[in-house]
């Protein structure tokens, strides 16, 4: 991911309900919600949560699959992949052994 890129992204979620859409659908997976599930779970107004997945989705943060009317939203995984890689790219300046806090948060198996 290159820096712009980065900024784009962390500036999508630098706002509270965006941050917080976003955590929903991360949890969700890869299935995703409906936008009008989305607004439900998190009490948000039609309109107002609109803009926001907007931004998040422009931001690449998210993909989006239409059903008839209903609009389906799902976490974009591989820029989650891609934000973490970006942020400890340089991590210890190539010492492993002083990122093993941070490694074993990442430790899934």
């Amino acid at each position: 991911m290159e820096q712009d890129k980065a900024i784009e992204v962390f500036a999508a979620l630098a706002q509270p309900s965006r941050m917080t859409i976003f955590r929903l659908l991360v949890r969700t997976g890869p299935d995703g919600l409906q936008a009008g599930e989305i607004s439900r779970r998190l009490d948000i107004v039609a309109s107002t949560l609109s803009g926001h997945l907007s931004v998040l989705k422009r931001a690449g943060l998210l993909k989006a699959t239409r059903n008839q009317r209903e609009i389906h939203y799902a976490a974009n995984l591989a820029i989650v992949n891609d934000m973490v890689s970006f942020l400890l790219a340089d991590c210890c300046d190539g010492r492993v052994e002083n990122c093993s806090e941070i490694l074993s948060l990442l430790d899934v198996g």
